[in-house]
Formats: C-alpha cells, structure tokens, sequence
C-alpha cells in the first residue's frame, strides 16, 4: 500500500477520507477507555472487563477485536491449558493512548464544574435562548 498515494492524505473533514472509518474506531463510548486502561500495561480480559464498569463481554470483545485489526492493540495468547490471553497497546496504540489518558483525566477533575454548568443551564428561564446560532 503506498501512502505517498493522495488518497491516503488524511483530512477527515472530508467524507470521503479513510480517515473518517479510523475515527469511527477510536471514538466512542469504550475505545477511550479501553485504551486508557492499557496504558500501564499489558491486561487479560476479565481484567480490562473489571477495570472498565458497565462494558459486557460481547463489546469488549468486538472493540478488542477491533483495536487489534487496527495494529493499535496487539493479543498475546500464552500457550497454557487453558489458554492465558492477554492485551497490550503497540506502540502505535501508545501515541494514541496518552491523550485519551489525559481525558479521562480532564473529565475526573471538571465533571463538578461541568455539571454546576449543566444545571444553571438546565435552571436558566430560556435555556434555548442560550444557544448561539448563525444568521
């Protein structure tokens, strides 16, 4: 595949770019923290599934599965009986892992500030008065 080639430019403000299936991938509800939560290292399953409260088995398994097609999560299976499987980021997933780190930890430390907004929002007279549209 040859990334010289303009199509694999990325600008996914354009539809049409590839780039735009990669963002489908890595936003989201789970992926942020999926990736957030490997950033230490290497986890099995049930333990990413205990880390992250709330995802079932069938979504994680598909965002894994997912993440690993995408070379941004590589899966070790350790030849044991049964067998060990076990999850770590590439270092791909690395470059990618640290700013979702930095938003879990932006949202753990403003969601008292951002939820003080909502409500004066939400107990504002006209709140659809707030919002900013274009001419």
């Amino acid at each position: 595949m040859d990334h010289s080639d303009a199509r694999w430019i990325s600008d996914t403000f354009h539809n049409d770019c590839p780039g735009r299936e990669v963002m489908e991938h890595v936003t989201g509800r789970w992926v942020p923290l999926i990736l957030a939560a490997l950033t230490p290292g290497p986890m099995r399953f049930f333990e990413l599934r205990r880390r992250i409260d709330g995802i079932s088995e069938k979504m994680l398994s598909a965002k894994l599965r997912t993440l690993v097609r995408d070379g941004l999560v590589e899966r070790t299976v350790e030849p044991t009986t049964p067998p060990q499987v076990s999850y770590e980021l590439t270092a791909l997933g690395e470059g990618l892992s640290r700013p979702f780190a930095q938003l879990v930890r932006w949202i753990s430390a403003h969601t008292p500030e951002v939820i003080a907004a909502q409500q004066r929002y939400d107990h504002s007279e006209n709140p659809a008065d707030q919002v900013i549209t274009s001419p």
